[in-house]
This record gives structure tokens, sequence and C-alpha cells, in this order.
């Protein structure tokens, strides 16, 4: 111990030592002795010292023989520290938020739509802009969402958003008459456009090597919401009616309402706004949950600036990238929904290969005309609703093999492929497996361009681009119920 002792102190001088301030202590010096008997604290991580050894054999602390720069950044940090408990929790809360807010609201359009119809006569028109609404709402809201969530942070625009969907998914169950379910489930909608800024919170904790498949694992939660919402109406609909429906669609958003406390404010934002301190306790918080040290080094605040400003998103550098992604999110969006709200469609036809073979009546279809929804309908929506696990596990695998941009190039290409086969008389199993397939590769490009979004954008517009492309995605949805029911 005591050669060893000596030998730290003989090569003190070729050991760079960090200068700055760390949680309370005073800054150490060069000539600062160094003791292998005691612990040291790195920013609120208690670590022991792990002894390497030199080339002449004498032992030297690990965290002084892999010495690192006098600063770092919040990207540097999340790097360190990895992924461990604190981000397995994180994707929990966020998946939770996916499938209850968005999957659920989303799924239970292609649901709500029919019975409707039934129930109080509504023209098809009027049916398709129920479900348009929503999408208005959305678009409507998004830009908003972002930008609150650029200037004040991502968690409080997450949690205003999430209240706001809950307290109007409720009151849309005891609407009375169609002008007010309408109004409501736009204001629905208008709630459910922030969701997306739980993925922007999401990244911004994420190591970069773990940021596509953990976005990826995340939508997981979304074929969950969407298959607990088919489940969900098979038990309820037969005999509480579509009331109970939309009010038991809308409770796990308490629970999320509740757990979003524990979330915490993205360091990055913290770091953006000034707020140094808290992005550093932030990030001792999520060292400490997954026993990993802090970067040794003093935070860099960044320079103040505007954040949230849409003419940033137009910069000569952003301006192709931004149209050609508000481009990609409106044709996702129109095929995605138009796919789930024809399916049904498809469902209640019948088989149509039986009466193309018979003398197709030459009357047009009343628009008052309608079907309920059967157990074989309901049957057959669970299945090709089951679609999108195979399309995030197909997703999952390839993003990292061939890129972002050339995976949702093959998942366009696969869906149009199948959309263009539903032209064919084929019979209703054929049907379903193609309505599975399509489904399955276009929530997949989807799923790519929530992966790639977030990663194009810089931290101080992150926010608003991808609220922007989510606002351009509703456009797409809000128009294809009408060529899908109408």
């Amino acid at each position: 111990l005591e050669e060893t002792h000596q030998s730290l102190h003989s090569c003190s001088c070729l050991l760079r030592v960090v200068k700055f301030r760390r949680t309370g202590e005073s800054s150490r010096s060069d000539e600062d002795g160094i003791s292998g008997e005691h612990e040291i604290q790195i920013e609120g991580v208690q670590t022991e010292l792990e002894p390497v050894e030199l080339e002449d054999g004498a032992a030297v602390p690990k965290e002084f023989a892999n010495p690192t720069d006098d600063t770092f950044m919040v990207e540097d940090a999340v790097e360190a520290i990895g992924f461990g408990k604190f981000q397995w929790k994180l994707s929990i809360i966020t998946g939770l938020a996916w499938a209850s807010n968005y999957a659920m609201e989303m799924m239970i359009l292609s649901i709500l739509a029919p019975q409707l119809h039934c129930e109080w006569r509504l023209p098809s028109w009027q049916v398709a802009l129920l479900t348009s609404v929503v999408f208005v709402g959305m678009m409507s809201s998004s830009t908003l969402w972002g930008n609150i969530s650029d200037q004040y942070g991502r968690k409080t625009g997450l949690k205003i958003s999430v209240l706001w969907t809950l307290y109007y998914g409720i009151l849309s169950g005891f609407a009375p008459v169609y002008s007010w379910i309408l109004v409501l489930r736009g204001l629905v909608g208008f709630g459910i456009g922030g969701v997306p800024q739980s993925v922007t919170l999401y990244a911004e904790f994420l190591p970069m090597k773990a940021r596509a498949k953990c976005i990826l694992l995340i939508e997981v939660f979304w074929a969950i919401g969407t298959v607990f919402e088919v489940l969900l109406a098979v038990l309820v609909m037969p005999t509480l009616g579509w009331r109970w429906l939309l009010i038991l669609s809308a409770l796990p958003l308490l629970l999320f309402a509740v757990l979003c406390f524990w979330l915490p404010e993205s360091a990055r934002y913290d770091v953006l706004s000034g707020n140094q301190e808290k992005a550093i306790a932030t990030l001792k918080r999520i060292a400490t949950e997954n026993g990993a040290p802090m970067p040794l080094g003093k935070l860099i605040t960044s320079r103040q600036e505007d954040r949230g400003k849409m003419r940033d998103l137009f910069t000569p550098h952003f301006r192709w990238t931004t149209l050609l992604l508000w481009f990609i999110w409106f044709s996702n969006a129109f095929s995605y929904y138009g796919l789930v709200l024809l399916t049904t469609e498809f469902f209640q036809a019948g088989d149509v290969c039986s009466i193309s073979s018979r003398r197709k009546e030459a009357t047009a279809k009343c628009s008052l005309t309608c079907e309920y929804l059967t157990e074989e309908d309901y049957t057959d929506l669970l299945w090709t609703t089951l679609s999108e696990f195979p399309g995030v596990l197909v997703t999952l695998w390839i993003i990292d093999r061939i890129g972002r941009k050339k995976t949702m190039a093959l998942s366009f290409l696969v869906f149009s492929f199948c959309s263009l086969l539903l032209f064919l008389c084929v019979g209703r199993n054929v049907l379903t497996v193609l309505l599975f397939i399509a489904r399955a590769f276009i929530s997949g490009g989807f799923q790519a361009a929530y992966v790639y979004t977030p990663e194009v954008y810089p931290t101080a517009t992150r926010a608003l681009g991808l609220g922007t492309c989510s606002g351009m995605a509703r456009v797409g949805a809000l128009i294809t119920p009408f060529i899908a029911q109408v």
C-alpha cells in the first residue's frame, strides 16, 4: 500500500485532473493529493476507485487513468450514462400515453362510425365528417402543442394535452345529439395533437445506439392499444353500447396523468432554456437510477436562442427536408387511416365475388342504408389490427440495416402493391390477408417516419418540426374518410 501510495504521488504530475466545482465541493488543484483509501464523488454518484495497472505495475484509479474533457454537453452525458432502468421506466410510461391517448382514440373511429350510422340514421357524409373532425382538431393543434413544448417544456405540453383529451373523451360519451358529439370529438382530436411530443421527450433521453429501436418499441404500445380497443368493443358494444365504449376508452389516460408526475423535463430543453442546474439534477437522477457515473467536467450551457420559430424550418439547410417530410407524413396518414376505415367498409359489403357473379342491381345504394358490425366483422377486424405487431418487428429488423429512408420506401412500396391487389375479385379470406399485409407495412412506414423526423431537426426546433409534420399528417387523415366511406 505504501509503495502504491508513493507511485500515485510520483505520477500525479502526468495525470490530468479536471478543474471545476462538483456539487458543492471545492475545486481540485494539481497539487491535491490522491488517496486510494477514499471514495470520490462524481456528480452525485458514488463509485469506489477501480485500480488499473500501469506499465510499471503501479495501480492508478480508473477515473484518473481515463480522464475526460473539461466540459461536456447533455448529449455526451446521455451517451456516457447509457440505457438502463430509467429508460425502461420511461419506455413504459411513454408507451402508455401512446396506447391510451393515441391508438385507442384513433381505432375507435372505425368502430363508432357504423354504429352511429345505424343508430342515428346519419347519411354517409355525416359519418365521414365524424371521423374527419377528429383530425381537424389534431391538425389545428399539432403546431400549437409543438410550440408550447419548445417554449415551456416537453413535459408541460404533454401533461396539458393528456388532461385535455381525458376530459373531452369522457364528455363525448354523454353527447345527446350529432352536433354535440361532432364538437366534442373535435376537441378530443385537439388534445390528441399533443401526444407526438411524448416521442420528442422520449428521444432526448435515449443514447444514439438505442434510439431507433426504442422508438420503434414504443410503437408496440400503439399495436397493443388498437388491439385492446377492438377487444373492448367486442365486450362492451353488444351490452353497454357506444357511450360506455367512449368513456372506458378514455379512462387509461387517467393512469398516465398520475404517472406523468414522475416524468422529468428534458435535460436538453433545460440547458437550452438556461436552466443548467435543473439539467444537471435530471442527469444525476438518471445516472443514479442506471447505476452509472456522470462524465467528468462541467456541463456546457447552450447559448440562449429563440426556440420554436416556424421560420427555422425553412432555412436553406432544412427547407427541402421540411417539405419532403410534410409530403411523406401527409401520404402516410392518408393511406393508413384510409385502410383502417376501408376495412370495416369491405367487411360490411359482404362477399364481393359472389355478388359480382350474379346480376347486380342497377339502383344505387342509399346513403342511409346501414349494417351493424357482426361478430365475424369484429373477428376479422381484430386479425387485421394484429398486423401492427409484425409491422413493428419487420421495421425494427431492417431500419438499422438499410437505413431510415430506405425502410420508409420499402414499406410504402409493399403497401401500394397490396392495395392495388384489392381491385381484384377475391374471397373474404384473401381480402383479410391482403389487408393484414398492407396495414403491417403502412404502419411500419409510419414508425420509420417517427424515428427519422426527431433525428433530423436540432433541439431548438425538434418539437415544432415533429408537430408540423404531425399536422400535415392530419390533413391527409381528415380527407381520407370521404374517400374510404363516402
